[in-house]
């Protein structure tokens, strides 16, 4: 007999349980073991950084990483182009009918010039590890459990959304738990990230010459300073938690045509749905009032999908606290993190759809999000 093992009444064969503590050992130890491919992983994705929608690169990486590991069943270009899925089951599960579903989230897109400066490389490496740490612990558990572990690809949370297109073809169906962990400044298991909608305002005028007869014109420029102008007015109004920023994308082709077209594209932010409607609500009539002023035509819309705030899960909160002081993570105060300015992210939508967590987790650097300095500080050396 090993020495996990004894016989029982009858002489048969029967293996020791194993602690909580054992199993989390067993997955530590499996995570160091995978510590060299880990890190690859992570600078190979940082080296290629690659914008929403187009992971191509990335998503090759992490698929050829699963599929390296032949216990997992990977399934290349999930629901998305550039999204996938990888799947362990534990031997018990084909028994079950619904057995334990836990969902570990990669993501992988970056910024337009300035690459990974969210860290979004980390965010994969951190998925794929917290999935292989828990197979080997659940392969490691006495007796064994009903477990399915799925590690979804998920692409383009900096732009367009990727979680809620999986969400609306159903991937996050049968899950009962859903993980991801974010890089930031601080360890902390919950950060108050918002909800946002994004808009689009278009402005028509009628070009004219600007110099000669710029009274037959309608200035569509007039009509986006005067919309950027009324925000900032309005600002005035709103309350400390909201959040209001956008560019000018188009503000005419030359300076002496009247211009005829102008386009603007803000982000409206909120604690909640319900006071993202409100300050939506006040910012269409900022944009609808320029218009009226200045003659334009003005569309307005958006691009992409909006973003849930992300629901507080306090039990798996404090979990992840109590782990993660044993390994030597320093957390803020629960009122500093709930004070806490954060922005915006579609695993809001997820944890409207399944109980999750969103943490974050300090990397060594006191650099800020969406920086050339996040950028260096994010590469896995």
């Amino acid at each position: 007999m090993g020495p996990d093992q004894q016989q029982d009444a009858g002489g048969e064969c029967m293996t020791e349980p194993r602690t909580l503590e054992q199993c989390k050992q067993r997955a530590a130890e499996r995570i160091q073991e995978e510590r060299e491919c880990l890190c690859a992983l992570s600078r190979d994705i940082w080296r290629r950084p690659e914008l929403a929608y187009q992971e191509q690169q990335a998503h090759a990486t992490l698929t050829r990483f699963f599929s390296c590991r032949g216990d997992w069943l990977v399934e290349p270009h999930y629901k998305l182009d550039t999204a996938f899925r990888a799947q362990w089951t534990s031997s018990l599960s084909h028994k079950e009918s619904q057995p334990l579903h836990i969902g570990f989230l990669c993501e992988y897109d970056a910024l337009p010039g300035l690459g990974h400066a969210c860290g979004h490389n980390l965010i994969a490496e951190v998925g794929a590890a917290a999935a292989l740490g828990l197979q080997a612990a659940l392969e490691f558990t006495q007796p064994p459990r009903p477990v399915k572990i799925t590690v979804l690809g998920t692409p383009a949370e900096e732009d367009g959304g990727g979680k809620i297109d999986l969400i609306e073809a159903g991937a996050f169906m049968d899950m009962h738990v859903v993980f991801m962990a974010h890089p930031g400044q601080d360890d902390a298991a919950y950060l108050p990230d918002v909800a946002e909608h994004d808009v689009t305002v278009k402005y028509y005028g009628k070009a004219s010459h600007a110099a000669a007869y710029p009274w037959e014109g309608v200035n569509a420029l007039d009509a986006a300073i005067l919309a950027y102008n009324n925000l900032s007015v309005l600002r005035q109004q709103m309350k400390p938690t909201w959040r209001v920023h956008g560019i000018i994308k188009n503000g005419g082709v030359k300076p002496n045509i009247v211009p005829a077209y102008s386009e603007l594209e803000f982000y409206l932010r909120a604690p909640s749905l319900k006071e993202l409607a409100k300050l939506q609500e006040k910012a269409d009539a900022c944009f609808k009032a320029a218009a009226v002023a200045t003659g334009c035509r003005v569309e307005l819309s958006s691009s992409g999908h909006d973003y849930y705030n992300v629901l507080q899960n306090k039990t798996l909160a404090k979990t992840y606290v109590e782990n993660g002081k044993q390994l030597g993570m320093q957390f803020q105060a629960d009122n500093q993190a709930l004070n806490s300015l954060s922005g915006s992210t579609d695993f809001g939508n997820v944890s409207f759809v399944v109980p999750g967590i969103h943490p974050y987790f300090y990397i060594g650097s006191d650099a800020l999000n969406h920086t050339e300095e996040y950028t260096e500080a994010a590469v896995v050396k």
